[in-house]
């Protein structure tokens, strides 16, 4: 069954409830899949979301910080989360629809300011993470699944409005690079949204310190979809939908979208 998937860090589901409704009824994705909610599992208002036809929800949720959600129309079964890096953060939910399709939905960690995990634990947090999903995929082969979040890292050089200028900056620095390619071939993950529109600059956050987010566009592409090998030929008209960073009250993020046909 085709179905059309979309990834938001919402920063806070409850402070942004209305911009979350106002997507499902403009934009209407079967699957919508929040990170960073903020939010405990029982304080998500899922009802207002039911409303609008997302009667499914498979979550894990922390007060105030972290927490991942997936909101579908679809039937979807919770299997599990994991763990990685042995933090204790609400950082990964997995899903699966009637078909058989898996939808790990990861909220990787940030890694502070310095890339340097000798002087800023944050930044080793995020490096073990990355590590640790890269093992488990080695270790158990994904097969028709899609992977989506806010992995915090930009990795080509056109998902960074100056890759000269990042190098140095968390998000964008060689180690993290590294690391999440290592993660992608781990699993032979597919860059679904690369994979649809291969060259040019694309970003999907763009920070709050900007006076004038759209008109400076220093942006990263920060958000992805991917799909595993035996799905990812089904995975088209990806795009980021820009306009909803300039909503009001907005989270520094865009949503990213994908369809899907299997």
């Amino acid at each position: 069954m085709p179905f059309t998937l979309a990834t938001w860090n919402i920063n806070s589901v409850r402070l942004r409830a209305p911009i979350v409704e106002k997507l499902m009824v403009e934009h209407a994705p079967d699957i919508l899949c929040l990170q960073e909610c903020k939010s405990p599992v029982d304080k998500i208002p899922v009802e207002r979301f039911q409303a609008l036809g997302y009667t499914h929800m498979v979550a894990r949720g922390q007060k105030g910080y972290n927490g991942v959600a997936i909101f579908s129309k679809l039937p979807i079964r919770d299997v599990g989360d994991k763990d990685f890096a042995s933090l204790g953060h609400a950082r990964h939910v997995a899903g699966q629809l009637e078909d058989g399709t898996v939808i790990h939905n990861f909220y990787v960690p940030a890694g502070g300011d310095k890339p340097d995990r000798e002087v800023n634990e944050k930044f080793g947090q995020k490096l073990d993470y990355l590590t640790g999903m890269r093992d488990w995929f080695h270790a158990e082969t994904p097969e028709k699944s899609i992977l989506v979040g806010d992995l915090n890292i930009a990795p080509r050089e056109d998902d960074v409005w100056s890759h000269k200028q990042l190098l140095k900056v968390v998000s964008h620095t060689p180690i993290e690079v590294e690391h999440l390619a290592q993660t992608q071939d781990a699993g032979t993950w597919v860059d679904i949204t690369r994979q649809d529109i291969p060259e040019g600059q694309l970003y999907s956050w763009w920070s709050y310190r900007a006076r004038d987010w759209s008109a400076a566009d220093k942006g990263r592409r920060l958000d992805h979809i991917w799909a595993t090998p035996d799905i990812s030929n089904g995975g088209h008209s990806s795009r980021v939908l820009r306009e909803v960073r300039g909503w009001e009250q907005p989270s520094d993020h865009a949503p990213v979208f994908a369809c899907f046909d299997h």
